[in-house]
């Protein structure tokens, strides 16, 4: 029996065991340790690749987050520095430039300027200009009072430059207004706004003669304050303040709101003795209407007053407040209810009074012949009285 090639078929072997009884070898097969031996290492591998991975995935995701640029929703803040600037040029100049310059051309067209001469040692000569308003398409046209004061000449310059001598058909000295009227027909007319729905910080823009020279010249503010009483040859006007800068040749123009609708009339002379810098003043519309109005129809205005003249005085014991008379004109209202020198008014129309302007405020919202209840104080007591409202004539 040849035994040469009896385990050829095993390659190697480990000597496990021999037992000595039986005399037996026990042979292992390397094939399969070696294929465990093998998945062992493969699962190793995979475990150290994939522990391995995870590190490094964690730290360039780290990385990453740590160099990643929030972006905001608000576009506002995203957008740069060059593009809010250019929005922002682009919202001021829809809401100012535009706006402005469209109510400068509009207005404008009803805008004039005008010029006093008077007589000289070489004839008429320039004293003086100003700015008006073109009220009626017939040629009427308001302006100051102090703009057209001791002329022996006015001319009207129209916005397209034309030139027409102008009549002067009244004036209201104490409210500092006038109309005067040239020969022209279809003239572009302003339009009247609402005086009192503006508001302190709204837009306002002035259009005027600045200076007699620039026509029309337009200048652009806001509304400082309201209602301002300003002194002015014994009377106290309600006027709008603004820091729109006018010159004297702005007197007697148009104060316009953003939409092209008058709300005031300039003017430089009330007010002038304030020593104020940077503000100005115009005559609220509503008031001006009907002085306007009774200019053109009748060349004077009529205006209820009670015919009385004092100062304000308040007792040393705060009780009694009010105006005291010092004069009752003769045939006025006051003179005919038995109202004397001395007497105290505390009121007027259910309203108290502390001063003239007060009594003025209260009047405005009457007319001649209506009738109202006074209270006086007379000799420690209070006396009712009514009064017939007088017409005051105020025509130079």
């Amino acid at each position: 029996m040849n035994d040469n090639n009896r385990y050829d078929d095993i390659k190697d072997v480990y000597w496990e065991k021999v037992d000595a009884d039986s005399g037996k070898i026990k042979f292992i097969n390397m094939n399969r340790r070696s294929t465990v031996r093998t998945l062992v290492k493969l699962c190793c591998f995979i475990l150290v690749a994939a522990v391995s991975g995870g590190i490094s995935g964690a730290y360039i995701a780290n990385k990453k987050e740590s160099t990643k640029i929030y972006t905001p929703d608000n576009q506002l803040l995203v957008e740069s520095n060059n593009g809010n600037k250019k929005q922002e040029d682009t919202s001021e100049s829809n809401i100012y430039t535009n706006s402005i310059s469209k109510v400068a051309q509009t207005v404008g067209l009803s805008v004039v300027g005008i010029s006093n001469k008077a007589e000289g040692y070489f004839g008429l000569q320039d004293v003086g200009s100003g700015s008006g308003i073109i009220v009626d398409s017939n040629g009427y046209i308001a302006t100051n009072y102090h703009v057209i004061e001791g002329a022996d000449k006015v001319t009207v310059r129209l916005s397209s430059g034309k030139i027409l001598d102008a009549s002067i058909l009244g004036v209201n000295q104490q409210a500092d207004l006038a109309v005067i009227k040239v020969d022209a027909k279809n003239l572009p007319v302003v339009k009247f706004g609402d005086s009192s729905a503006v508001k302190v910080g709204d837009i306002v823009i002035a259009v005027g003669n600045s200076l007699g020279q620039e026509f029309p010249s337009v200048t652009a503010g806001i509304i400082s304050a309201l209602n301002r009483k300003i002194e002015y040859n014994g009377t106290v006007y309600k006027v709008i303040q603004t820091d729109a800068a006018t010159n004297p040749g702005n007197s007697g123009g148009a104060l316009c709101n953003i939409k092209g609708y008058v709300i005031g009339i300039n003017t430089l002379k009330i007010g002038s003795d304030s020593n104020v810098e940077g503000i100005s003043f115009a005559i609220n519309i509503n008031d001006a209407k009907n002085i306007i109005k009774s200019l053109m129809s009748y060349g004077e205005v009529s205006k209820p007053y009670l015919g009385i003249y004092g100062e304000s005085v308040t007792s040393q014991n705060n009780n009694v407040q009010g105006v005291y008379i010092q004069q009752v004109e003769k045939d006025s209202g006051a003179a005919a209810s038995g109202i004397k020198p001395t007497d105290i008014l505390t009121e007027i129309d259910g309203k108290k009074v502390k001063s003239l302007s007060d009594i003025e405020g209260i009047l405005q919202g009457h007319k001649v012949g209506d009738k109202v209840v006074g209270k006086i104080w007379r000799n420690g007591k209070i006396i009712e009285i009514e009064i017939v409202l007088s017409e005051n004539k105020e025509s130079e």
